[in-house]
């Protein structure tokens, strides 16, 4: 089973409703833009991000959207942790504080599922991701965790170099059999910039794009679920790295 970021937002407007007791038409929500089903939100948490780089003044479903991997559970998870850190606090509403203070031990949480999901297809998989890690030169670009192909192809290379990556079937993984694996399983997703705007494709959307990694004029971008595991030394920097979604419907 798969879900749009759509159908997750109004499973989210739907737990709200339902909470406060009001009755709720899921198939009137489901034709309402995003923005629109925003104002659900407004009694349980703030409605625009107060934070810093790409994110700042964004709305705060959008903030929420992009770091979930198209999964429900995702959403479940990153907001329970908000709404500990709002009781924490003695607060009311959820605010960009308890999220940001969120951000770390959910992206720790969603490496270690997909590790645990993933390991009996490939058991060096903690490896593989782990190494995905920017290094110091590509931490001071603005970009440091897009790729083209062929930067793609040199990173996993570099990582290759610490040893051979197995699948479960006993072959020998190549750079590219790795690279479509990293997208299969959401790790990375294609990343295209539409019109100012960032249109990134899940491979349950678009398969074809892990397709011997072929291009289609997209790039590749590690998912922002997992920036902070990756780079937890300098974690203020990935709000200047990271531009959120275009999921408007």
């Amino acid at each position: 089973h798969t879900w749009t970021n759509h159908e997750i937002f109004v499973l989210w407007v739907k737990r709200i409703e339902s909470f406060f007791g009001r009755s709720i038409d899921e198939r009137r929500l489901m034709g309402l833009k995003q923005s629109q089903l925003a104002r659900y939100l407004d009694s349980v948490m703030e409605k625009r991000f107060q934070g810093q780089g790409h994110w700042r003044n964004a709305p705060m479903y959008q903030v929420v959207m992009s770091l979930i991997r198209r999964r429900p559970r995702d959403l479940v998870k990153l907001c329970t942790l908000a709404a500990k850190q709002a009781r924490k606090r003695g607060g009311n509403k959820i605010i960009t504080q308890d999220f940001e203070n969120s951000f770390e031990e959910y992206s720790q949480g969603r490496l270690q599922d997909t590790i645990n999901e993933f390991r009996s297809e490939l058991p060096g998989i903690e490896r593989l991701l782990l190494g995905m890690k920017p290094s110091k030169k590509e931490k001071t670009t603005r970009e440091g965790y897009v790729y083209h192909t062929d930067e793609l192809m040199k990173k996993i290379r570099t990582i290759q170099e610490q040893g051979d990556f197995t699948f479960a079937s006993k072959k020998i993984a190549s750079s590219k059999e790795l690279a479509a694996f990293m997208y299969k399983i959401n790790f990375l997703t294609g990343r295209k910039d539409v019109s100012g705007k960032i249109l990134r494709k899940y491979f349950e959307e678009s398969r074809y794009l892990s397709s011997q990694v072929a291009n289609f004029g997209f790039n590749r971008e590690v998912h922002p679920a997992y920036r902070w595991t990756l780079q937890p030394e300098d974690a203020n920097r990935i709000f200047d790295q990271v531009e959120l979604s275009s999921d408007e419907f």
